[in-house]
């Protein structure tokens, strides 16, 4: 074991408390086969297996990369890609592994791509109002008797309201959730099977039509879902290194390319950040908290799913000792 301060910065660390304290809280609210974590927020099969003993034994990816580390690692039981994808030489792939592997359609074109490549379950995706993937709730049903016609079990249909989770207001995050629910039930009442897929760590306790909530960053979280009234601790920051320091401001040593900066600046505790450059981030400290060069801060992220991706491993801490190191091995494409 090492001490934090000996590591090099800067370091993605996750506080073994808080992780514990996430894990089991959304445990307790959402049991087995309720939740399909999403590894895209963590991108490690370390954490996976911990969610995967705690009952969660289906996961939800973003990459076909995803997808096949989870199965190289024992985790294939049901995994779900949640991104349509024509490669077919990644396709093929998919369908060879030694597990069960479910991929989004949302198109003909995308049903022909996974039939083609030999994948023999799908999920119909459907835009319930994030202008992302998905098709319309009238073109569902279509999509699924096409699927239905090149060989395929449709298990059902899936849908994010990206455009809802992350709201600050639960009343106006629960009524989109609510209309983006109606029009997945729409198309899931033409579709059928078993499994409505949908929902994300902001809507996991207010999303109740779908069967199961593909939540990711619960379990690390970030600035951006912290401003929410969901039970989760920040677990994950950067320890960064203060590497200058003038009259009114200093400068660590984490920047542009260890944070995700796609919802914001990060916060840094006992300053304000003023902006970040490649490698450095400048803030200004607390007059109660003044700082030196060589000291050590915790630069928490406003995105945990992009900061993760730009690091090799997760440092585990505990009262300032590493207990474990994690791979994010789940990284690529």
């Amino acid at each position: 074991m090492s001490a934090v301060s000996d590591l090099p910065t800067p370091a993605l660390c996750v506080d073994a408390a808080d992780f514990e304290h996430n894990l089991t809280t959304m445990t307790a609210a959402l049991a087995g086969p309720r939740l399909r974590p999403h590894v895209k927020a963590h991108k490690c099969t370390a954490i996976a297996r911990l969610q995967a003993a705690a009952g969660h034994t289906s996961f939800c990816a973003a990459t076909p990369r995803e997808i096949d580390d989870l199965a190289a690692a024992g985790l294939g039981d049901d995994l779900l890609l949640a991104l349509e994808v024509v490669d077919a030489g990644r396709l093929a792939r998919l369908a060879r592994l030694e597990a069960r592997v479910t991929v989004a359609v949302d198109s003909i074109a995308t049903v022909d791509a996974a039939a083609d490549a030999g994948l023999r379950e799908v999920l119909v995706d459907v835009d319930v109002g994030l202008p992302r993937c998905g098709c319309r709730p009238a073109e569902s049903g279509r999509i699924a008797a096409h699927a239905a016609q090149r060989g395929l079990d449709v298990r059902g249909v899936m849908g994010y309201e990206g455009h809802a989770v992350g709201l600050p207001d639960r009343s106006r995050r629960a009524e989109l959730c609510t209309q983006a629910m109606e029009r997945l039930a729409e198309a899931h009442a033409v579709v059928g099977g078993d499994i409505v897929s949908a929902g994300g760590t902001g809507t996991y306790d207010v999303n109740t039509f779908a069967t199961e909530i593909q939540a990711g960053s619960y379990v690390l979280m970030d600035t951006a879902y912290a401003q929410l009234d969901i039970p989760f601790r920040i677990a994950l920051g950067v320890v960064a290194t203060v590497v200058s320091v003038s009259d009114d401001y200093a400068v660590a040593d984490c920047g542009l390319k260890a944070l995700g900066m796609d919802h914001g600046n990060p916060e840094v505790e006992g300053g304000a950040v003023w902006f970040c450059s490649d490698e450095h981030l400048t803030f200004a400290p607390d007059d109660d908290h003044p700082v030196r060069v060589g000291d050590r801060v915790r630069v928490v992220p406003a995105h945990v799913d992009p900061t993760v991706a730009y690091h090799e491993r997760i440092h585990l801490v505990s009262d300032g000792v590493v207990v474990d190191v994690w791979p994010v091995d789940l990284r690529g494409w």
